[in-house]
């Protein structure tokens, strides 16, 4: 049926429910189920960790480059914008701690991670995707072979153990990049921006920013290898579902922050006031 009159059809409404509302309940049952798959394969010790290594490797050098492009502009701009304003009112002291706090608790975790979900998570999405219409899948079942233990495990454990390590490189380069920024707008010495990170940039702001970044990654693997294995038809769905599954990458990545700031630094603001 052509798409036009595909799209002059009333939509499908199951027990009161919309058909979108629907197929979105069944893509995220099917996440979770192959979540949990995941996780029995884990705990069960049927890991290949060669082919973790080589996926952590690929996404890791593949949005290395992108990843600290973008944190260092995200560093350079910050300071841009506050580092002229506190040397005026004397509060320049305060510049290079407020740059830390804000890439290390917000800006490096999410810019690296969807960074990350537009080169790496596009491919990955992709190339399954690819597979999945080609009936390479198919091919694995019946050699007996798990999809969800051979494509989507390593690529989970890849983007977990990556990820952090792409956020720690954004938010030391943002960093660096903001106090740049500070010496040439503001004249800021380096070593009055460096000993203000230092004074208020804590370890525990550190942990945060990797256990954000661990969880993006594991969000980020688990969608787009749920999406490329839900691919049907032919190559236009291929493209349909790197779409897809950066759209959803991005709106969860943006969910799971504000849940897990509430949960690191929530309690503390209240238990403060």
């Amino acid at each position: 049926m052509p798409e036009p009159a595909r799209e002059l059809m009333p939509k499908k409404v199951v027990f009161g429910v919309e058909e979108p509302v629907i197929r979105f309940l069944e893509d995220a049952g099917i996440l979770f189920l192959n979540v949990w798959q995941c996780l029995k394969y884990t705990f069960s010790g049927q890991i290949d960790w060669m082919k973790a290594i080589v996926q952590a490797a690929l996404v890791g050098f593949d949005s290395l480059g992108m990843s600290i492009l973008i944190c260092t502009i995200a560093g350079s701009v910050l300071a841009l914008q506050t580092a002229d304003k506190f040397a005026q009112t004397g509060a320049d002291s305060y510049v290079g701690g407020l740059v830390a706090l804000a890439i290390v608790r917000e800006i490096g975790p999410i810019f690296t991670c969807l960074a990350v979900g537009a080169r790496a998570g596009t491919a990955i999405a992709a190339e399954i995707a690819n597979m999945q219409v080609t009936n390479q899948v198919d091919a694995l079942r019946v050699m007996r072979v798990d999809p969800i233990r051979y494509l989507m495990l390593p690529r989970m454990l890849a983007c977990l153990f990556a990820l952090p390590m792409l956020t720690i490189i954004g938010e030391v380069v943002a960093i660096l990049g903001g106090m740049l920024i500070a010496q040439a707008v503001a004249q800021l010495h380096y070593h009055k921006y460096l000993e203000s990170v230092w004074l208020y940039l804590k370890w525990s702001d550190v942990r945060v920013s990797l256990i954000k970044a661990a969880v993006f990654g594991l969000i980020l693997a688990a969608i787009s290898c749920t999406v490329g294995l839900n691919a049907r038809g032919g190559a236009r769905d291929v493209g349909l579902s790197t779409t897809k599954a950066v759209i959803w990458i991005s709106i969860t990545i943006i969910i799971a922050d504000f849940f897990l700031t509430w949960i690191f630094f929530g309690t503390t603001y209240n238990a403060g006031s």
